[in-house]
């Protein structure tokens, strides 16, 4: 295997550890208007992931880094053509975070709920527009021979890259009320199983459509298999949050987020970037890829410190690993 190859396969865990913390991430963040009744629910909801939410973010920080440095054609041409829904979630991920630490700043009513408002809603958006994105890379965009996009942002807007992102929208939010349920105690834990059974079925229904359109479309024997496990772990999730289990639930709907982008990947592969106009002119591993002594760079720095990352990051689940409820929250609302 090249070099090349080794690091479109890295860059897929990169995107797949990505969507399964950030996943429950955005899911609780839009729970606190689907799930919490009161402003202590609310606050409940925010505390489960108060404490990691930044640290899932640094997934997405090093895919953009490895694939600028790896694929610096892939990242020019994703970028530049992506230009609008990246940007969007650029600002919602930095409206998140400010409406995370700035929510508690006043006890005043307007200003805890207006943080509140932009806390769903900036869940919310980037949750609907990766899959888009997603799905647009796999379905194949406008690129010229000179491997530059030439469509525009309503070409974007196509009944698959939709589906992918509604796929993505309820597939985090189903990850996140497992999240909930096995993160909490009480009523909202109750209700967080109720709703997750819920949301589940709804993702179980687009995610099998979208996922056969996939394969149909792109896919092959590696994507078939991956499909496999996808829908069989997503069924095994409904069970198990049916049956109270909340830890094997999540860890299953875990599965589910890691088996379905290992499927876009492996129907992508060996293009990272189709053009829909020439298959000639789709940016594939080789063509996009850094030269070899800038890979093998790379993997040795990416070999020290993912270690590093892992453990660190492990660590902080451990140690903010207990459930915790509406009797944990102080009655001072600041």
């Amino acid at each position: 295997m090249e070099l090349h190859d080794v690091w479109f396969v890295l860059i897929a865990v990169l995107w797949i550890g990505y969507f399964f913390l950030e996943g429950f991430d955005f899911g609780v963040g839009i729970l606190t208007k689907l799930l919490a009744r009161d402003r202590t629910e609310k606050r409940v909801l925010i505390n489960t992931i108060g404490p990691v939410w930044d640290g899932n973010e640094v997934w997405l920080l090093t895919a953009g880094g490895a694939t600028f440095a790896a694929f610096p054609e892939w990242y020019a041409t994703l970028f530049s053509g992506f230009y609008l829904p990246l940007l969007i979630i650029l600002v919602c991920l930095i409206v998140r975070g400010v409406a995370f630490e700035y929510r508690a700043k006043r006890p005043e009513e307007k200003w805890q709920t207006n943080w509140e408002h932009a806390i769903f809603w900036t869940s919310l958006i980037p949750a609907l527009l990766w899959g888009v994105a997603f799905g647009n890379i796999v379905r194949g965009v406008k690129i010229d021979k000179n491997f530059e996009y030439v469509g525009n942002f309503w070409d974007l807007l196509n009944p698959y890259a939709i589906l992918g992102g509604l796929v993505t929208l309820t597939l985090f939010t189903f990850h996140g009320a497992v999240f909930t349920a096995l993160k909490t105690v009480g009523d909202i834990r109750m209700r967080a199983r109720k709703l997750a059974l819920t949301v589940g079925l709804v993702t179980a229904v687009l995610a099998l459509v979208f996922l056969i359109w996939t394969q149909v479309h792109t896919g092959d024997g590696w994507s078939l298999g991956a499909m496999i496990v996808a829908v069989v772990t997503l069924v095994g999730a409904l069970g198990a949050i049916k049956m109270g289990r909340e830890g094997w639930s999540f860890a299953l709907s875990g599965v589910t987020i890691a088996a379905a982008v290992a499927m876009l990947f492996l129907a992508l592969f060996p293009d990272v970037m189709p053009s829909s106009l020439n298959p000639d002119w789709s940016l594939t591993a080789s063509n996009a890829s850094s030269s070899p002594y800038t890979l093998k760079i790379m993997t040795w720095c990416a070999g020290i410190a993912t270690p590093i990352v892992l453990l660190y990051q492990s660590w902080t689940y451990w140690v903010f690993r207990k459930r915790i409820g509406t009797h944990h929250i102080a009655d001072a609302a600041h």
